[in-house]
C-alpha cells in the first residue's frame, strides 16, 4: 500500500471524528475507491473496512439508532 494512500486513509479517520455527519466520510471513501478501480491499482482492504463501517454507521442513523 502506497504512502499516498496510508495517508487518505489516515485523513479520512480524522476527519471522522471532526464531522457528525458520517454520509460525508463515507462519500470521500467511496470517491477514493472510485479513483483506485480508473486507475487500475488495487483497492487497500483498509480502504474497504472503512467503507463497511461507515455504511454501517450511515444506515443505523437513518434508522434513528
Amino acid at each position: 500500500m502506497s504512502e499516498e494512500v496510508l495517508h487518505e486513509i489516515e485523513e479520512v479517520n480524522d476527519r471522522l471524528d471532526d464531522l457528525e455527519d458520517p454520509r460525508v466520510c463515507y462519500a470521500m471513501v467511496q470517491e477514493r475507491i472510485r479513483l483506485c478501480e480508473q486507475s487500475g491499482e488495487e483497492i487497500p482492504e483498509d480502504l474497504r473496512r472503512l467503507e463497511k463501517s461507515l455504511l454501517t454507521e450511515c444506515l443505523a442513523e437513518s434508522q434513528g439508532r
